[in-house]
């Protein structure tokens, strides 16, 4: 008994003090719950390993499941909300959350008016990752770099998000004073893209970058081979995705964030492995989360100073490395970085 009340007193803090209380908001029912299942496990692994207490409710990523877990969260009294993966759950839930004076870290989020409008909102977000932006503008900022002194072509699928990332590149490469050798629309989803290959080889062109799926990517890589046509192909985080049938060209440059297990901290990766937990997909972005909103919540606490005020323009150590949010809420450094097939996996490139 002496030692259960010892561990509580230690748990609880000093006399007054409150635990803290993080809710974590995650679609833990429908298509995505697979995806809220690994916040669920990020986040739990985190809160034992740092004395956290938990409320977790299913937001269904749906409006009304974002509107019913943030009145949950409010009558709780949290102190901040981790999680959130879809858009119309946090719009819901932002104006409720911001009413109750509890910040958001979403870990899954891209839509980029989420911070974009902070100064009209004045809703309390944070995004724990990219901005729906953030990986065009990261192709055209590396690409333009790298290719500078190179021969290259664009190219994309005539899709948005292929037409979007192309685009982008191009106007970036036009601004440096760089101008493709060749720029055209592919037919996506063909067995060959010979043709493709051709043309390009007879433009001159060296590296390509082509804004489509892994698959034609690979195809892509597969053709320029049989032709000899000595060309490196870029793509962007669309190459992340299981091996098709065609793997990609030893060579084959991709654009994306990292693999979070790639360089999450041995010590975190160590306690998933003693829960038998994978450390896949949002589990480790979660599990940062929840590092940030204690470090935060008892800066606040020190400092008297408004929790919000202590998420913006702070460095946190987590467990995927450190973090720093810009005054609007998104990471002040963007997470992607170019990567190389080594003919096995995507490794870094080392002038990253």
């Amino acid at each position: 008994m002496i030692y259960a009340a010892l561990a509580w007193l230690l748990l609880a803090g000093p006399a007054g003090a409150q635990t803290l209380t993080i809710g974590v908001a995650a679609p833990l029912s429908g298509p995505s719950a697979i995806l809220g299942k690994q916040i669920e496990t990020g986040a739990g692994l985190a809160a034992e390993a740092n004395g956290i207490q938990l409320k977790t409710i299913d937001d269904a990523c749906t409006a009304d499941g974002g509107t019913a877990a943030a009145r949950e969260f409010a009558a709780a009294k949290v102190n901040i909300v981790v999680g959130f993966l879809c858009t119309d759950a946090i719009a819901a839930a932002m104006p409720i959350l911001k009413g109750a004076n509890i910040p958001v870290i979403t870990v899954g989020v891209r839509t980029e008016s989420l911070t974009d409008r902070r100064a009209k909102t004045g809703w309390p977000v944070y995004r724990l990752g990219p901005r729906g932006d953030d990986e065009r503008n990261a192709v055209a900022a590396a690409l333009t770099r790298l290719w500078r002194d190179e021969l290259f072509a664009i190219i994309d699928d005539g899709t948005i998000y292929g037409r979007e990332i192309a685009e982008t590149f191009r106007a970036a490469a036009e601004q440096a004073a760089l101008k493709p050798v060749f720029v055209d629309t592919f037919r996506p989803q063909l067995d060959n893209q010979i043709g493709l290959i051709g043309r390009l080889k007879k433009a001159g062109a060296t590296h390509v970058f082509a804004g489509g799926d892994g698959d034609d990517i690979a195809i892509m890589g597969r053709d320029a081979a049989q032709l000899q046509a000595g060309i490196v192909i870029a793509g962007g985080e669309n190459l992340r995705t299981p091996p098709g049938d065609v793997p990609y060209a030893t060579g084959t440059l991709m654009i994306a964030p990292p693999e979070w297990a790639d360089v999450a901290d041995p010590k975190v990766l160590a306690a998933f492995a003693a829960q038998k937990a994978v450390p896949d997909g949002y589990t480790l972005p979660a599990y940062a989360a929840i590092e940030i909103a204690k470090v935060a919540s008892e800066e606040a606490a020190n400092t008297g100073k408004p929790l919000a005020e202590m998420l913006t323009g702070h460095d946190f150590t987590t467990a995927i490395g450190p973090v720093r949010f810009d005054a609007k809420g998104d990471l002040s450094q963007s997470p992607y970085r170019v990567f190389r097939f080594d003919g096995t996996r995507f490794v870094p490139l080392e002038s990253n």
